[in-house]
């Protein structure tokens, strides 16, 4: 059975790869388990000094999978909470790495993909990159997601794009602060090795304090978090079952306009 997570170690350094490229590095159960596992891996092994998270062929990820999707579309209250509480363990497990983290945004990054880059420390992107937080357009909220995109970006902007569900560039990932910065494909490793120098660096033991400090600062905590998620977890089951949650699901699965635009 092919791994949907590939996990490579050099020098201190721990690059964990979706890999599912021929679905763009989808969100499915064996991915979320999977990556959420190997995270939890990385911030207990003392040989890791820092994770580097990407996506293998030519996308980050495209948030949920089709199959899945159309899964939790038939499924229940109950069994959408349970989902949707495992993608918020990922979530957390990420925000809250001992180690140092960095996103190394190769391509496309859509629903929870942008969460994923949110829950990294450092996130380096490739120039022509395209991101959205479309939930709004199947008749539902990036509810999981919610409080680590709010914490990247801001409120300001995360009321925008939650809203308006709308697709945007590296360079606007870059002014609302989802990504720290963006280059050439061609020099995105470049990129990525530089910082990972830079981390190198510094004492282990000053960073794991450091992103403790800048957690505290912010008003972040692990154990609220916890809560929030079920929280959050609630609301996006609620809403994947109520009837607009299912015309949007079911209109974007059977490929045509929902009937909140039909409509109009």
């Amino acid at each position: 059975m092919t791994s949907a997570v590939l996990t490579t170690d050099h020098a201190g350094v721990r690059t964990l790869a979706m890999h599912r490229p021929e679905v763009h590095n989808a969100f499915d159960d064996a991915l979320v388990a999977e990556l959420a596992a190997a995270v939890e891996a990385a911030g207990r092994d003392p040989a890791v000094r820092a994770v580097v998270l990407t996506g293998s062929g030519a996308s980050f990820s495209a948030g949920a999978d089709l199959n899945w999707m159309r899964g939790m579309a038939k499924a229940g209250e109950q069994e959408n909470r349970d989902d949707s509480l495992r993608l918020a363990r990922l979530m957390r497990s990420l925000q809250f790495c001992p180690k140092p983290t960095l996103a190394r945004v190769n391509g496309a990054a859509y629903g929870g993909g942008v969460g994923l880059v949110a829950c990294c420390d450092i996130a380096i992107g490739a120039d022509g990159t395209k991101f959205g937080l479309t939930e709004v357009k199947l008749g539902l909220v990036p509810a999981v997601i919610s409080p680590y995109v709010v914490a990247a970006i801001g409120l300001r902007q995360a009321r925008r794009l939650f809203l308006t569900g709308e697709v945007f560039d590296a360079a606007e990932a870059q002014r609302i602060g989802l990504l720290h910065q963006v280059v050439a494909p061609e020099a995105l490793d470049d990129a990525v090795d530089f910082a990972l120098r830079l981390l190198a660096k510094a004492g282990p033991e000053a960073q794991r304090e450091a992103k403790q400090l800048a957690f505290r600062m912010g008003g972040l905590d692990e154990t609220a978090a916890a809560r929030i998620d079920h929280d959050n977890a609630a609301l996006i089951a609620r809403l994947r079952v109520s009837p607009e949650g299912q015309e949007g699901l079911s209109a974007f699965l059977d490929k045509r306009a929902p009937a909140w635009i039909a409509a109009r």
